[in-house]
């Protein structure tokens, strides 16, 4: 799989992110949060002749995804689990990859994060959804120790390495980017100055579980060097525009 296959919509859908915040369990001592958000592109915001289109939505929905609270631990089908809502973040674009419209998450809470040697980020997806060489992925902002800010592709899901999920291993599969699949990678030493959740492959993108263009992934768990976002509200879509709907405050 080849970063060559995104499309121009990464740079514009980087820095062009608005949500609806979605709160993280308690036990997260950091207080990061995934924020939803949908971006659909004017006329030439992605490159002449460019547009984008409503067919995107990002939504963190009950029963989509992997256990809330127990962590690593609680296994999916089980009876400790049976009251817990199972939140997980539904990503979709219905429609092709050049149009302009991404959707995805805002990683709050991460500003000024200290970037190590070995900074990993990840999440868990859902199998049978679409995890291709250029989304779901981050893009991540860094402040160097000296010098001005640098952008950094990180994934794509199928770039990343995989393991079986352990809180349901038959059914979804674990991601992992370390320096190897950051593009470029992230100087030690660094400082965060954001992270965001990108999904912008569409219908007609095909990937490994994905061979008939679904458009559409269903991720959980998202890793941001050590800690975990497991929970989250809040929907983005189409018919709301760029702004979305949910509840919750902004922090970064």
């Amino acid at each position: 799989m080849q970063v060559r296959n995104v499309v121009p919509i990464l740079v514009v859908a980087m820095v062009l992110v608005v949500g609806a915040l979605g709160p993280v369990g308690a036990a997260d001592q950091h207080h990061l949060r995934a924020v939803p958000f949908v971006f659909v592109g004017k006329v030439d915001d992605c490159g002449v002749g460019t547009f984008g289109s409503h067919i995107v939505t990002s939504a963190w929905l009950g029963g989509m995804g992997l256990p809330d609270s127990g962590g690593d631990t609680a296994l999916n089908g089980v009876l400790d689990t049976a009251t817990d809502p199972h939140h997980g973040l539904l990503l979709s674009k219905n429609g092709p990859s050049t149009d302009c419209s991404s959707a995805g998450a805002r990683i709050t809470g991460v500003r000024g994060l200290s970037v190590d040697a070995t900074f990993t980020l990840g999440f868990d997806y859902r199998n049978g959804g679409h995890c291709g060489a250029g989304a779901p992925r981050f893009n991540v902002v860094a402040k160097p120790a000296t010098g001005p800010n640098t952008s950094h592709f990180v994934g794509g899901c199928a770039n990343g390495v995989q393991t079986a999920a352990p809180q349901d291993p038959a059914q979804w599969t674990r991601a992992r980017f370390t320096p190897a699949q950051q593009f470029p990678p992230i100087p030690p030493d660094s400082r965060i100055v954001s992270i965001t959740l990108i999904y912008d492959e569409g219908t007609d993108t095909a990937s490994d579980q994905d061979l008939n263009g679904v458009g559409l992934a269903v991720v959980d768990n998202i890793f941001i060097n050590g800690q975990f976002i497991r929970t989250g509200t809040g929907v983005a879509d189409g018919a709301s525009g760029e702004a979305g709907r949910g509840n919750g405050d902004n922090d970064d």
